[in-house]
């Protein structure tokens, strides 16, 4: 593998999936903390945060998602998923699922003239934060962070 290789990008030590995953789960999950806020004290410039993080943690996960499947395919040569890891790429797309799904309801709905989300978006956007934690704890316990490899 040559030094400007995508393999090797993606293949090294410190794999671009495991650099690019941190932005999405932190905007995501601050942006849905904001909305709550938000929500809580009728500030609606903490809508206006909230919608700017949650679309920034969307666009980030089309990437993560990407680099987390070369990364299989690649570094695991494509071999059939078992257990944790499994359980880590179909909690990880569903997780990129909900995050975009909850940026595409917030876009859609910016045109409000209150700035607050529609009533269905907090479960949506909970439901989301739950799925992208536990994913996220499956992640670090596969790279050794959370516990053995």
């Amino acid at each position: 593998m040559g030094a400007f290789s995508l393999k090797s990008a993606v293949l090294a030590r410190h794999a671009q999936h495991v650099v690019l995953i941190h932005f999405p789960i932190a905007l995501f999950l601050v942006g849905v903390a904001f909305d709550y806020l938000a929500r809580w004290t009728g500030r609606a410039a903490f809508a206006v945060v909230a919608f700017y993080n949650l679309v920034t943690a969307a666009a980030f996960v089309v990437p993560v998602i990407g680099t987390g499947l070369l990364a299989w395919r690649w570094q695991l040569e494509g071999q059939k998923l078992r257990g944790m890891l499994l359980w880590h790429l179909v909690l990880g797309c569903t997780s990129g699922i909900l995050i975009l799904a909850t940026a595409f309801v917030r876009v859609r709905g910016r045109r409000r003239e209150d700035g607050f989300p529609r009533g269905y978006v907090l479960p949506l956007e909970a439901l989301a934060a739950m799925v992208v934690v536990i994913t996220a704890h499956l992640g670090g316990i596969l790279s050794g962070v959370n516990g053995p490899a």
